[in-house]
């Protein structure tokens, strides 16, 4: 596995993780400004993991 896939990997396993935790908060029945939280910091993470990907992308093929 290369460097990039590791990164690309490492984003997306993130923005999962952070789903996750937005879910089990909501299921839980937990704090509205933790879900409020956890939501803009999955929606930072999923921007950057699209960065990476695109990045990933235009050196593979440059």
């Amino acid at each position: 596995m290369t460097f990039s896939n590791t990164l690309v990997s490492i984003a997306v396993a993130a923005v999962a993780l952070v789903l996750l935790l937005g879910l089990v908060n909501m299921l839980r029945g937990g704090s509205a400004n933790t879900s409020q939280r956890l939501m803009r910091l999955r929606v930072i993470l999923q921007f950057i993991a699209i960065i990476l990907i695109v990045i990933v992308l235009w050196w593979r093929n440059g």
